[in-house]
């Protein structure tokens, strides 16, 4: 089983490698009153980090919350 753990982990990893390479153009985004321009795959990456930041750190308010309710009586 740990070989097609290992497999699965390759084949993401070869995966995202070849998206990266493949998106290297310039894109510009704009927010309010700024602009920023940078390839593609940087942004990607940089949302997806913020997403999972954001996102764990929702679930885990929520969790805290849930289990801080249990326990008042």
């Amino acid at each position: 089983m740990r070989w097609i753990y290992l497999a699965i982990v390759v084949l993401v990893a070869a995966a995202t490698l070849i998206f990266a390479l493949q998106n290297l153009q310039i894109v510009s985004v704009s927010f309010l009153a700024t602009s920023l321009s940078a390839p593609l795959a940087l942004l990607v990456f940089v949302v997806y980090v913020l997403g999972a930041a954001t996102g764990g750190s929702l679930y885990a308010l929520l969790r805290r919350s849930v289990q801080g309710s249990r326990r008042a009586p």
